[in-house]
């Protein structure tokens, strides 16, 4: 409630009349964004308020003791992506429709999970016995229907200029949020505060856009780790040789400096600096430290080693880690024996490429991941996100235009499913309800706007604060709400 003063009258002199504006208010319990206050001043707020809010930048750390006590605000110290690029079917995965007819439903039956009511496709048996560990949200939407701008708009939140088409990266796209949260709230102890694994994501041949720093340039950029594999690769290369001592480093980079000013002071050269001198990175991303037993157990494959680096970086307390469960969208036209190639994209084929590649390792790797951050200790701060960028349609049909011989599923936005697991979040359950087809949300969607902003709100940013491109630009983090019934 706002009181504001009247013009005088002949009567009192004076009147004093009280607005109320319950509904200006888009996110209670923050403070209010520069929109608002400008939304604001048109219910008569005072020249000095509306003054007081122009060209005002909200800041991470700034909170009101009502925004405290959110639920979920801050319980997160990581944010863990696994990117299920391709679009993951939700009807053969987490809102399987057992009563629809058979080209609706598909191939799959269903099975009972550790929650009563919620049931799963047969093929994800230690996902259904960890069902209480998570909640399934079934009623994510958008609108955008091919993959390179749906991946930019669920790795950014912004929607692409081109919507549903594939265009390349950009330097001036909106920056991966890994990037926005380097930008605003940079780890004061490790060298890197986001990091990507087994990308680059490609869609379909070549790196899909945003997952890269965008117009905040290449100091914001979250390495990609690669290829898990792989690590042989890149591990000597993080160890400084026994005769460098970190004296003969620092004499080595200011010789650097005074022979190549520019190159001394480029952000990768920076970057590669901080990793050196961080040996618990170089550590983490050393997966030869962990029992065979454990690597097996999350599989010895590329999303299977790629859960495991998350979750060591996920103990030395790296922020924000995306784990592109699949590189590929489709990479199973190419290579359709070797798994590890196999995207979600199956618009042919689909409960062959299901039942044969991805939903085995899926089911084996992540629920490892959850498993083994809850016996750590570290479920309860780390925010697991299961995502795509859309789902499948709620139709099996053979499309000529793609190889394969049985049909599939088209690609589907208006309905899909993402799972949320740690830090505060209310597991056990389902949030939101879709049609009987999995077609369209019968309560209110939630947008991956909505998801950004809840992402932020768990690592306790609140949802309109804004950060500056190198020149001086300000942007929001998000346009939506953080989804506050989630957590507990």
């Amino acid at each position: 409630m706002i009181v504001a003063v009247s013009p005088p009258d002949k009567s009192n002199g004076i009147t004093v009349r009280m607005l109320r504006i319950p509904r200006l208010i888009s996110h209670p319990g923050y403070p209010p964004s520069r929109r608002e206050w400008l939304r604001l001043s048109t219910a008569a707020l005072s020249p000095l308020l509306l003054h007081a809010g122009k060209g005002v930048t909200a800041r991470p750390e700034r909170f009101t003791s009502a925004s405290a006590s959110l639920p979920g605000l801050g319980r997160a110290k990581s944010v863990v992506i696994i990117f299920t690029s391709g679009g993951q079917s939700q009807l053969d995965t987490w809102d399987p429709k057992p009563q629809a007819p058979e080209q609706v439903r598909g191939a799959f039956r269903t099975i009972a999970t550790t929650v009563p009511g919620i049931r799963l496709c047969e093929h994800l048996p230690r996902l259904a016995r960890l069902a209480h560990r998570y909640l399934i949200v079934r009623t994510m939407s958008h609108d955008d229907l091919d993959h390179g701008s749906a991946c930019y708009l669920a790795l950014t939140g912004q929607f692409h200029p081109r919507k549903s088409s594939n265009p390349p990266p950009r330097p001036d796209d909106y920056p991966a949020l890994g990037a926005v949260l380097t930008r605003l709230r940079p780890h004061p102890q490790l060298p890197y505060t986001a990091l990507h694994i087994n990308g680059p994501l490609l869609a379909p041949r070549e790196p899909a856009p945003g997952q890269f720093a965008g117009f905040l340039g290449q100091a914001y950029q979250p390495p990609e780790l690669g290829n898990p594999l792989e690590e042989n690769r890149f591990l000597p290369v993080l160890r400084l040789s026994p005769d460098i001592t970190p004296q003969r480093l620092a004499q080595r980079c200011e010789l650097l400096r005074r022979l190549d000013p520019q190159q001394a002071a480029h952000p990768l050269t920076q970057q590669a600096l901080e990793l050196l001198r961080s040996p618990q990175v170089a550590t983490a991303m050393d997966l030869r430290r962990e029992p065979l037993s454990l690597r097996e157990r999350y599989g010895l494959y590329r999303s299977g080693q790629a859960c495991l680096l998350a979750r060591r970086l996920v103990e030395i307390g790296v922020p924000w880690i995306t784990v592109f469960f699949n590189h590929n969208i489709r990479g199973q036209d190419a290579h359709p024996n070797v798994t590890d190639e196999y995207g979600w994209d199956t618009h042919n084929d689909i409960f062959e490429a299901l039942r044969d590649h991805l939903l085995p390792r899926f089911d084996l790797s992540v629920s490892t991941f959850l498993e083994d951050l809850q016996q750590r200790g570290l479920l309860d701060t780390t925010l697991v996100v299961i995502m795509g960028e859309f789902g499948r349609a709620p139709l099996v049909a053979k499309e000529s235009r793609f190889a394969g011989s049985t049909p599939g599923r088209k690609h589907w936005a208006a309905c899909y499913s993402v799972v949320l697991a740690g830090a505060g979040i209310a597991a056990g359950g389902a949030d939101g309800v879709s049609d009987r087809h999995a077609a369209y949300p019968t309560t209110p969607p939630v947008s991956p706007a909505d998801l950004v902003a809840t992402l932020f709100h768990a690592l306790g940013i609140p949802p309109h604060t804004h950060y500056t491109d190198p020149v001086g630009r300000s942007f929001p983090i998000t346009t939506g709400q953080p989804v506050l019934r989630w957590f507990r």
